[in-house]
């Protein structure tokens, strides 16, 4: 599997009870900001919303759609960047220096200012530039950060508060390009997490392309497939018990 089609297993061996949400963090999530809010046209929002209700309608399962901007800030690229910048700048001084030789004034200092003033803008640049900070993370380190971030979604939402445990979170991280599907324990006995493969994989192939609004609402009317598929029947007296909109998390 690719490391952007990353998936995991629900979170029911930690059974969560009694988790609260500051009001500010609820209203922050929901408006976005920045990459979100170019992200996700208001289509696209209320086609995903439909596409919750859809499945809702004709299965037990709650859905609960979440974008975040990133899953992590990534902190030590930027040093990777200030050190590479380091190196160039000796690189350079030491070149310059070969060919200037006495020419030079005050050589020692005019040595050390470069691999400086290099770390600087390395540094500089690590910090500013999101997508490169992901290249000088290893993957494994990326798909670690991720899927705890997906985790915390699961409790900040409260997933597993739904009374048969049919929550479903699908997590998208934009920056990353990577989703992750949680199943709560009532979805998870009865529909093997490998099966989560291929919806996984179209919302990610969207994200590619530039539209993972789309995908994501596909996405979501394909889980509602799927546990038909495991005769996931809706109850008689089932209720929305999960707001339908989709997450969004600036951060």
């Amino acid at each position: 599997m690719s490391p952007e089609s990353v998936h995991a297993p629900g979170p029911h061996r930690r059974r969560q009870s009694g988790v609260a949400v500051a009001p500010d963090r609820n209203l922050r999530e929901r408006v976005g900001a920045g990459r979100l809010d170019s992200t996700f046209s208001p289509d696209d929002l209320a086609a995903i919303a439909a596409a919750v209700r859809d499945v809702e309608s004709r299965s037990p399962g709650e859905v609960v759609p979440y974008a975040a901007d990133r899953s992590d800030a990534y902190p030590e690229a930027a040093w990777t960047t200030a050190t590479l910048g380091a190196l160039l700048g000796g690189l350079a001084a030491a070149m310059a220096h070969g060919m200037l030789g006495g020419a030079l004034e005050e050589p020692a200092v005019w040595l050390a200012s470069p691999p400086i003033v290099g770390a600087a803008l390395g540094y500089l640049l690590g910090a500013v530039w999101p997508a490169l900070r992901i290249h000088l993370v290893h993957a494994d380190v990326v798909e670690h950060r991720v899927r705890q971030r997906a985790f915390a979604a699961f409790v900040e939402q409260e997933v597993f508060r739904t009374e048969a445990r049919t929550g479903i979170l699908l997590f998208l991280s934009l920056l990353e390009r990577r989703v992750i599907v949680l199943a709560d324990t009532g979805i998870a006995a009865r529909v093997p997490q490998q099966e989560w493969d291929a919806i996984v994989a179209g919302v990610v192939a969207g994200m590619r392309r530039g539209q993972p609004g789309p995908a994501l609402a596909e996405a979501i009317r394909r889980c509602g497939d799927l546990l038909a598929a495991h005769d996931l029947q809706r109850r008689p007296d089932d209720r929305d018990e999960l707001p339908d909109e989709l997450r969004r998390r600036p951060e």
